[in-house]
């Protein structure tokens, strides 16, 4: 080994630095930052500086700037109201309901990223960028703590282990051969002694030390496994993108791999399970059900009137009707959307109802009260109070109902058990229960200042009709929850409906079948495990299929719970309140259609259809990942504990190595870097769903890797070991000179060991399969890369043999080469016909070395 040689082992040590330095550039490109994953439109804003009102990008507004706004701007910045007449703000996007909030002197703030949805006024900019409250929020969603991913650790783990064994050969081989070296037992090729002391000149024995010290650095290059970042890097930027195709957009690239962990998901119903395109297709009239839904023919116009204006101006939906006559237009969330519909059904008009009476103060519907009241003066004396909402909470308000021909009735508790089997029918049904009622009220009685705090009444109520939504299952849930369920991964519906609706949709999408129904613990309201304690909800959390009735702040319980109890939880949401819960799982699915902006920032994955058979599809590229990496562990440690042992063994007995330093940098530069484009990008397989969820503690290594690690660096070890050691007899090379059939069998060996892994490339694609054929004209990278490899194998022995320092081989050893890697694909199947210990191995190793430390433990006990 020259000087040459020690050159390109710097050199090697360079390109390394440089290719992790690109994998580390490479993960940032791919990985998007969190306001680079949706893409920004620069907005130009009308500003007054100065007195002069001029047009402005929202990026360069500044504190102390009057913005006016209008109906439909969005608030580009924190401020305080000015001037402004019915100013109204959608402040969903920040607080996560449909909460409509009138702005006046009285309550001037206003939020960054809000809309306006009614009004005009003047604000005056107080915060801007990361200092307004929606730039705080992004700042804390967005920041890095630092942990690592379950698949980080073991990588870590085995590269370290890597590590040390390989520096403790190459110490132990450095020192050997320097004793070797020293001491006279080395010899030069024409069989004479290298050092001899006293003779040997001090340059010359440096140079010697040198060259043994090189090789032994050679075997630390071949050690360390720098392809296995690479080749994780390339696994999950190939997923990302190919998810992408797949309707999923994510966010953080380490969550791919821990998708695959996953053990369980909270999943939403309403747009997720379901297709969040809801209809009305049940009506009760107290005792009577319409079948119709729309035969208006039975109820008294006193009824209707009552019912319309209760639809009309308690919504935060909208009807457009076209002066052509066309068909109406309806706007607003899916339920509004329903009940409006049916609300033109029965006679609405829109416009003409929301014009007779005047809106005096609204409680828009929020998630926690599950309902929502408006009151509207309908003459000068009187006030009709509406609320719609939850079926059997508005029901519990009410205390008459009114008949079919307007006349009411106190609400005796046999009508109200007939009125709840009516709501536990529909929700059996999978149908969403909305009631509606309303209490009659006098003008004098509404306060004439702090309207906005008037809290309307929500007792003595009377019930003028309930309604059943249908909104039906999404296509081919039903199958994604069996292959989740077959996956070892448990599906969870996490909903607001009622516990009854929950329970059918349930039923409906294969969550939950018979036998569950009846069970507690498997379906339960999110207010019972709310009021549970901490110790108790951990112990419930494992048997909740199903939760009805919950608020955001439950389902983050329940993430919380599960992840004590030791799972890898994904949690799907949309809303704002979503967030917490969303920030808090190991996987974080935001919908892409329906999400919340601030859903969006604190997800790693979002779900651009907002379809759950795209979650399992995440799940199955989620195990494509740690298969694939496992698939290059396997096939980089055989060669790399088949060249170390074969030069460590070459090294000790004879002095020499057959693997030259640049043969060695070949191997592990091109065979790693092409071994991990081959590996990484192979797709994922059904096989890969059927499997059980990797756990957290789960070894990186299995038992069955190990095994056929071992069938094939055992043979290639013995084999080139036989020609390196018996070569020249075996080729009948004994009228070459020594130095030519050293150089002969020194070429073989490498040309053998190159086409082991090229033929060993094939086996770790199917580490538990027979066939490791199937599929692999479809993989064209892999096909080309295999091309590739054996293309320059060829050029390199043939034509440049001064760098590498190899001769030319005759036809016979190129067949023989071959033949020798191709005995590698029966050994192969053969070998996966040995069955394997469901222990792991590396438990036997902590079992001894726990027994030993006990041992010792106790003997010192007794002495003391």
């Amino acid at each position: 080994m020259d000087q040459a040689d020690w050159a390109v082992v710097s050199e090697h040590s360079r390109i390394r630095a440089l290719r992790q330095q690109g994998q580390q550039g490479l993960v940032k490109t791919l990985e998007p930052a969190p306001a680079q994953c949706e893409q920004l439109v620069e907005g130009c804003h009308a500003v007054i500086r100065g007195g002069k009102r001029i047009g402005a990008s929202i990026f360069d507004l500044v504190v102390g700037d009057v913005v006016p706004l209008k109906i439909g701007d969005q608030v580009p910045a924190d401020g305080v109201l000015i001037s402004g007449q019915s100013l109204a703000i959608d402040e969903s996007s920040m607080t996560g309901e449909s909460k409509i909030v009138h702005k006046d002197q009285k309550a001037p703030m206003l939020m960054s990223g809000c809309k306006v949805a009614d009004g005009y006024g003047s604000m005056l900019v107080t915060g801007v960028g990361t200092n307004t409250e929606w730039g705080m929020l992004m700042a804390n969603l967005s920041e890095d703590i630092g942990e690592e991913t379950p698949l980080q650790v073991r990588l870590n783990g085995v590269a370290t282990l890597i590590g040390v064994v390989g520096l403790s050969v190459a110490g132990a081989v450095l020192v050997v051969l320097w004793l070797r070296y020293f001491t006279g037992h080395s010899n030069n090729p024409d069989g004479t002694t290298e050092f001899v002391a006293g003779t040997t000149g001090a340059k010359q024995g440096f140079m010697g030390a040198i060259r043994i010290f090189t090789i032994a650095v050679t075997i630390v290059v071949v050690a360390v496994p720098e392809g296995l970042p690479l080749a994780v890097t390339l696994t999950l930027a190939y997923s990302m993108r190919k998810m992408m195709r797949d309707k999923a957009l994510v966010r953080r690239l380490s969550s791919c791999e821990t998708m695959g962990s996953a053990t369980t998901i909270c999943s939403d119903k309403t747009g997720t399970l379901t297709l969040n395109k809801m209809t009305v297709v049940e009506v009760y009239l107290s005792e009577t059900k319409l079948n119709p839904c729309d035969n208006t023919g039975l109820m008294s116009s006193s009824v209707a009137s009552l019912l319309i204006e209760g639809i009309a101006q308690n919504t935060a939906g909208a009807v457009f009707s076209p002066e052509d006559g066309g068909t109406a237009e309806v706007t607003g969330s899916p339920t509004e959307k329903a009940i409006l519909s049916w609300g033109l059904k029965i006679g609405m008009d829109f416009n003409d109802v929301r014009s007779r009476s005047s809106v005096l103060r609204v409680l828009p519907f929020n998630s926690v009260k599950k309902c929502g009241g408006v009151a509207v003066q309908v003459s000068d004396d009187n006030v009709h109070i509406h609320w719609k909402g939850a079926a059997e909470l508005v029901l519990a308000s009410c205390k008459s109902w009114l008949s079919i021909d307007g006349s009411a009735h106190p609400m005796s508790s046999d009508k109200y058990n007939e009125l709840k089997r009516s709501i536990d029918d529909m929700a059996m049904s999978s149908l969403r229960c909305i009631a509606f009622a309303y209490c009659p009220w006098e003008l004098r009685m509404v306060p004439k200042e702090d309207l906005d705090k008037w809290q309307l009444p929500e007792d003595n109520l009377t019930l003028l009709g309930m309604v059943g939504i249908k909104d039906p299952c999404r296509q081919g849930v039903r199958e994604a929850v069996q292959l989740c369920s077959a996956a070892g991964v448990k599906v969870r519906m996490v909903t607001g409906d009622n516990v009854e609706t929950a329970k059918a949709i349930a039923l409906e999408c294969g969550i939950l079948n018979a036998n569950d129904v009846e069970s507690e613990t498997i379906v339960i309201e999110g207010k019972v495990f709310r009021e549970m304690s901490e110790s108790a909800r951990e112990e419930v959390a494992d048997k909740i299929t199903v939760m009805g009735r919950s608020s955001p702040n439950d389902k983050l319980l329940l993430v919380q719970a599960l992840k004590r109890k030791g799972h890898v939880v994904a949690v799907t949401g949309d809303g704002t309140n979503d967030a917490p819960a969303l920030h808090e799982a190991d996987i974080g699915l935001s919908m892409g259609i329906s999400g919340t902006e601030v859903a969006k920032e604190s997800s790693d994955i979002i779900i651009l259809d907002d379809d759950f058979t795209s979650v399992v599809k995440v799940v199955r590229w989620g195990r494509s990942v740690y298969a694939n990496i496992q698939k290059f562990i396997q096939f980089q440690l055989t060669t790399t504990v088949a060249a170390l042992v074969i030069n460590v063994v070459a090294a000790v007995s004879s002095g020499d190595v057959p693997l030259n330093a640049v043969q060695l940098l070949w191997v592990n530069l091109i065979m790693d870097t092409l071994g991990a484009l081959a590996l990484a990008t192979e797709p994922p397989t059904d096989s890969l769903i059927k499997r059980h969820p990797v756990g957290r503690r789960e070894p990186l290594i299995t038992n069955i890797m190990w095994r056929n690690l071992f069938i094939q660096a055992v043979y290639q070890i013995v084999v080139l070991l036989v020609f390196n050691f018996d070569g020249q007899r075996i080729f009948h090379l004994h009228n070459e000179s020594q130095e030519h059939a050293d150089k002969i069998k020194n070429t073989f060996v490498f040309n053998a060991f190159v086409f082991c892994q090229i033929f060993n490339e094939f086996n770790a694609r199917e580490p538990e399969e027979k066939n490791v054929f199937r599929g692999v004209t479809r993989n064209h990278l892999f096909m080309a890369i295999v091309g590739i490899t054996t293309v320059l194998q060829t050029l390199i022995v043939e034509f440049l043999g001064k760098f590498f320092g190899t001769v030319r081989l005759g036809w016979k050893l190129w067949l023989l080469s071959v033949a020798i890697g191709a005995v590698s694909w029966p050994l192969a199947y053969l070998g996966k016909s040995i069955p394997v210990p469901a222990r792991p191995f590396q438990d036997y190793f902590k079992h001894c070395f726990s027994g030993r430390r006990k041992r010792q433990d106790e003997e010192q006990g007794g002495k003391s």
